[in-house]
């Protein structure tokens, strides 16, 4: 089973990218000693391995407020996934939370390459037949909100990076070593987005050139977070989060007082968070040029890839996206991270209800106006 879940990580984690916003910088006088960090709910983008096995509920009440607070966390999707609630009804909290988990569960069956029966399997498999291979209504939405994702940010994020698998070594393989260069251009020809059919009346998707393959690891756990978010809400529970790796949702309030969710410095420890902002009823997702990496002669390659180019992007070291679901915000993240902050704010203030924060590959900050004034920055990042 261990062996399972290493293969299953592996096989969700190769991604690329997507698109961004204008905005301004943001700068912090650090005079004298720093004051006491403000307690966070949750770190953004910051999440440990997934366990081994499932991990008992914890259930902790704060005794200044009397909030009552249950969590519950399991591997799934080749990551850990957290379930918080505020609640009184323990029970129903069980039984929302056993849901919600078998809804990740259900989805990785459908959109994973680590198995051949799944549907984005079977898609790959029939690459360059000229067949169309018959698939659920709710693949189809996922595929395309990949190809939107792909076309306003210019294929920044391009789900057919797919074609990478195996070239490069990020997870349980990783050997420290970079691929040819050859390879790496063999396999960035197969790369286009434009290649991935999607027929909504016949219910079909087809890939048109032999070897290509799609990766749904860029945006699929977003989808999963935005159906276990409908699953908790269905069944009563109005105050929790949904976490699953940098893909982040958070409904209601944390007792008389919004949630308070932490970014991560990128080249801060994992709990070591640069800004915060008091959140409700919106979604986070957060890439990150510090999960997976190798660094090779001073240079550090990650597991975020260029399309463009077949080797990890340089321009960010991270983006935190907030948007109304966490679909569109994963979606996001991973072509704003790609594009950089320049280029990238212009394009997350033209999606509407979509912010952005990112961390320059020179650590500069910068925020979209939406949100100026709603995010409290505690220090620089550190290099």
């Amino acid at each position: 089973m261990l062996l399972r879940h290493s293969a299953r990580r592996i096989a969700w984690r190769i991604v690329a990218a997507l698109s961004v916003t204008v905005g301004v910088m943001l700068s912090v006088a650090c005079d004298g000693a720093a004051p006491p960090r403000p307690r966070v709910d949750v770190t953004a983008g910051a999440l440990a391995p997934p366990p081994a096995v499932d991990a008992p509920a914890t259930r902790v009440t704060d005794p200044r407020t009397g909030d009552h607070v249950v969590t519950r966390q399991r591997a799934s999707m080749g990551t850990r996934v957290v379930l918080t609630a505020w609640g009184e009804d323990d029970a129903r909290i069980a039984r929302a939370f056993d849901d919600a988990f078998a809804e990740f569960e259900r989805i990785d069956r459908l959109m994973t390459t680590w198995t051949d029966a799944s549907e984005v399997s079977r898609i790959n498999a029939a690459a360059g037949s000229g067949l169309g291979v018959r698939v659920s209504s709710e693949l189809l939405d996922v595929l395309d909100k990949a190809l939107w994702a792909a076309k306003i940010s210019g294929g920044a994020f391009d789900a057919t990076v797919g074609a990478f698998a195996g070239v490069w070594k990020f997870d349980e393989d990783r050997d420290g070593t970079i691929p040819p260069p050859a390879l790496v251009e063999e396999r960035r020809r197969l790369v286009g987005f434009a290649d991935l059919i999607v027929d909504r009346a016949r219910g079909e998707a087809r890939l048109v050139r032999p070897g290509q393959r799609i990766t749904l690891g860029g945006i699929a756990k977003g989808h999963a977070v935005d159906r276990a978010t409908a699953i908790l809400r269905s069944a009563g529970l109005v105050d929790f989060l949904v976490q699953a790796g940098g893909d982040l949702y958070v409904a209601g309030q944390r007792g008389a007082r919004p949630w308070r969710i932490g970014i991560r410095d990128p080249r801060g420890a994992p709990d070591d968070y640069f800004a915060l902002a008091d959140i409700t009823d919106r979604s986070f997702s957060t890439s990150g040029d510090y999960e997976r990496f190798v660094i090779v002669d001073g240079r550090r390659y990650h597991h975020i890839l260029d399309p463009a180019t077949g080797y990890p992007a340089m321009r960010t070291r991270s983006v935190t996206v907030l948007a109304k679901d966490a679909l569109t915000a994963d979606a996001l993240s991973k072509g704003l991270f790609v594009l950089g902050p320049e280029r990238g704010l212009a394009l997350v203030e033209s999606v509407p209800d979509a912010d952005a924060v990112f961390v320059g590959a020179d650590g500069k900050v910068t925020v979209s106006r939406g949100l100026t004034g709603r995010l409290t920055l505690l220090h620089p990042p550190r290099d």
